[in-house]
């Protein structure tokens, strides 16, 4: 059950193979039996199975709520949720309480769906990694999976079994090894230069970033206003666009939503390809791609091309600087974001009292870590006023030039582009901790920032395992607020190269997970 689409579980509730309790209880048994992924800092256990009994009420009534009426779901732990401790991973925040659920969140619950918990991530979303967060790095499921191992194990190192587990990609890595591992259906995560399709990429998910406007903001603790949307992590494409469906639409909280959005995001169970036109953008072609992603992303394009697809190679021109651009960008709206914790109205606060000045430096110091400290100074030198014609001002001007460079591919018949989301699949914790976060998240983003900077739907759909047996996949990005027809691609791509379920048999023992219907597919791409 707990390897099925949304539709297939919904269906079941309906017709009474399972009742949201047991589906919910499932879901526990399976988040304390993975507790050691550090997938969730908080478990909502109560107030899922209390989700759960007034599901169950209605469903004997016959009044469903919808599609995610019974499904657990999990949330991203800088999205508000009342009632529940919502922390950023980072101490500033430890113990506090919002009085609202953030819009996403609140359209969630009114369906019905069940709220397992608040995941993991970077410090205030700040990292690409999943392993800068107050309470300790996240672990790929990939790490135990059966595929993995077995790769491993022809291949040994040396190194005991699990001193060298992978990391799950971030900031919302939380979100995706919970998904990854069974403990929920889909997961919310924020996506600000590819948080959400990152961790998608290395966990085998399919992570989604729409369209800025799309979905409402209001209730996600920011990083950079200009930049930050929820993101969709789930393991099918039409899970996905239920979601969607669910997210999309104006929001008077929050003025930066559309006032009329796409209004159904079903999705097709045909497209015509041959009518497609897919970008292929030369400047992805970077010397540190991996021979395995590069080979992926060639076939994944001989796949549309054999399909009758026109398949072109497009120019990005300015999207090289987008990651110099981007760090001013987003250091200086993160200068701006972190002030409001001051000590003073929530949050946490120091003992000094000797004077405010001192009261807030000690506060600051103690409640925020290295990586958010740093760029808090980062972003105040590039406002200062004899820096911000040479920096703000600048990163602005080429962040116009860089969506002027999207907009002028769309407008010559493009539909969609095709990239790779990751340089590489996931690598071990020891390897990644190697460089430093400025570094880590300046390669490992260097595919999905400027997409954030355009205001693009894009998503990662999982396409083949690596030599290593480990997920690799590929991004397609669309035009604004097109995301029914990108979802459409890439649902027609997922179903061509039928990604491999994650065999985590071991890991679930006594867990009684069952993938019905579920055999282990080969990835078949015609030549």
């Amino acid at each position: 059950m707990l390897g099925r689409t949304l539709r297939e579980v919904s269906t079941a509730l309906k017709q009474g193979q399972i009742t949201p309790t047991e589906l919910c209880r499932k879901c526990l048994s399976l988040i304390q039996k993975t507790k050691f992924l550090n997938a969730y800092i908080t478990v909502s256990e109560e107030v899922a199975l209390k989700q759960a009994e007034e599901s169950e009420k209605r469903y004997k009534k016959g009044q469903s709520l919808g599609d995610l009426d019974g499904i657990p779901i999990a949330v991203k732990d800088n999205f508000s949720t009342s009632g529940i401790e919502t922390t950023c991973a980072s101490n500033m925040l430890k113990g506090y309480i919002p009085p609202y659920n953030a819009t996403v969140v609140q359209k969630l619950l009114d369906q019905g769906a069940l709220l397992m918990g608040k995941t993991n991530l970077d410090e205030f979303a700040m990292g690409s990694g999943s392993t800068d967060g107050v309470f300790g790095p996240v672990k790929n499921p990939w790490s135990y999976s059966k595929q993995y191992r077995e790769k491993k194990q022809q291949n040994p190192h040396g190194e005991s079994e699990d001193s060298n587990w992978l990391i799950t990609g971030g900031s919302s890595g939380g979100s995706a090894a919970a998904v990854s591992a069974f403990t929920c259906f889909a997961a919310l995560g924020s996506d600000t230069g590819g948080s959400t399709r990152n961790p998608a990429a290395h966990c085998g998910l399919v992570g989604f970033k729409p369209s800025y406007g799309l979905v409402s903001r209001h209730g996600l603790i920011p990083l950079v206003n200009s930049m930050d949307v929820p993101g969709i992590l789930t393991r099918y494409v039409d899970d996905t666009a239920i979601v969607l469906g669910i997210l999309a639409g104006h929001d008077p909280k929050d003025s930066t939503t559309v006032q009329d959005p796409v209004k159904s995001f079903v999705l097709p169970n045909l497209i015509d390809v041959s009518k497609l036109c897919i970008g292929i953008p030369k400047e992805c072609l970077v010397p540190e791609l991996s021979s395995e992603v590069r080979s992926l992303w060639s076939k994944a394009a001989d796949l549309f091309d054999s399909e009758g697809a026109k398949v072109i190679e497009v120019s990005l021109p300015h999207t090289c600087y987008s990651i110099v651009c981007y760090h001013v960008l987003c250091t200086s709206e993160v200068a701006s974001n972190m002030a409001r914790f001051d000590g003073l109205e929530y949050g946490h606060r120091c003992d000094i009292n000797v004077s405010t000045e001192a009261m807030y430096a000690a506060t600051r110091r103690e409640g925020f870590n290295d990586v958010v400290r740093g760029r808090i100074l980062s972003g105040n030198f590039f406002l200062l006023k004899e820096n911000y014609e040479n920096y703000f001002i600048k990163a602005q001007k080429v962040r116009r030039l860089i969506a002027n460079d999207f907009v002028n591919v769309f407008n010559s018949g493009v539909d969609v582009l095709l990239t790779p989301t990751t340089l590489r699949e996931a690598v071990p914790y020891l390897e990644f901790i190697k460089e430093d976060n400025r570094t880590r998240s300046a390669q490992d983003d260097i595919f999905t920032q400027a997409v954030n900077m355009a205001g693009l739907p894009a998503v990662n759909v999982p396409m083949a395992l690596s030599s290593q047996g480990l997920p690799i996949g590929l991004q397609f990005i669309g035009r604004a607020f097109c995301d029914q027809q990108l979802l459409s691609v890439a649902k027609w791509f997922e179903k061509q190269v039928q990604f491999p379920v994650i065999q985590l048999q071991q890991l679930m023992d006594n867990c009684s997970l069952s993938l019905e219907n579920e055999k282990l597919a080969s990835v078949s791409l015609k030549q």
